[in-house]
């Protein structure tokens, strides 16, 4: 793999990372990582046929997850060099099919891509697990959680949230996440700390299901094809915003 790094941080996490996953995994295509001050800055993946470019802010590339976050990339650029429906299939015209015809919430949409990309996560999980130890990402599954139960909001749900409180609706999908994830690679027992957590989340919006949601992500095909992988996505697109008015053919 060729891997360069620019910008204002290490090269060392990006290297290792890319040390440990050609144990078991290679990209064709050049990686260019650009490293940003803004601390604000959001995880960014870009693809050409000339290479892959990942964003990263500074404070995430010398935070103690960088070597693992650099993992998960390498993991979606695999996917998307590999041609996996989950990375190479539109998400707007599954979603657009999964609720054609339906009045849809608009902050329920949003939470839609939201969940898709958790599928995209799936799979990229499902690689670099592989190759690295998962302790730290299940202390930020766990830290994440718990930090999104504490800042649940005390008002109703609208169509357009005006405050950066965590949506219980969606925690309680991204709970479901938490759960497929560490159960789908045996990372934890029926005793830790995320279960109660978890259920914590569902009880704030028991309108949806955690053990839908959970089975949903945990059940992902491994290796599913285009039509198999769609209609998985647009099952869990319904099953969290169906909305109302007549089901899509």
């Amino acid at each position: 793999m060729d891997v360069g790094v620019d910008g204002p941080g290490p090269a060392e996490p990006f290297l290792g990372a890319r040390d440990l996953f050609e144990t078991e995994r290679d990209l064709t295509r050049p990686v260019r990582v650009r490293i940003v001050e803004d601390p604000d800055e959001r995880t960014r993946v870009s693809h050409s046929d000339a290479g892959h470019r990942l964003t990263i802010s500074q404070q995430a590339a010398t935070s103690a997850m960088a070597r693992e976050l650099a993992l998960h990339e390498y993991a979606h650029m695999h996917h998307h060099e590999a041609g996996h429906p989950s990375h190479t299939q539109s998400t707007k015209e599954a979603i657009f099919l999964a609720l054609a015809g339906r009045s849809v919430e608009q902050r329920k949409l949003t939470h839609c891509y939201q969940i898709a990309n958790h599928m995209k996560d799936i799979y990229a999980d499902d690689i670099w697990l592989e190759v690295a130890p998962a302790d730290k990402l299940v202390a930020f599954l766990e830290s994440s959680l718990a930090a999104a139960v504490a800042d649940r909001p005390s008002d109703p749900a609208s169509w357009v949230r005006r405050t950066p409180a965590a949506d219980p609706e969606i925690t309680v999908v991204n709970a479901a996440f938490a759960l497929a994830l560490v159960e789908r690679h045996g990372l934890v027992g029926e005793d830790h700390r995320i279960y109660d957590l978890a259920h914590a989340a569902a009880a704030d919006a028991p309108e949806v299901s955690l053990s839908q949601f959970k089975r949903h992500f945990r059940t992902l095909a491994r290796d599913p094809g285009e039509s198999e992988y769609r209609k998985a996505l647009v099952d869990v697109t319904r099953a969290y915003a169906g909305g109302e008015g007549p089901a899509a053919d």
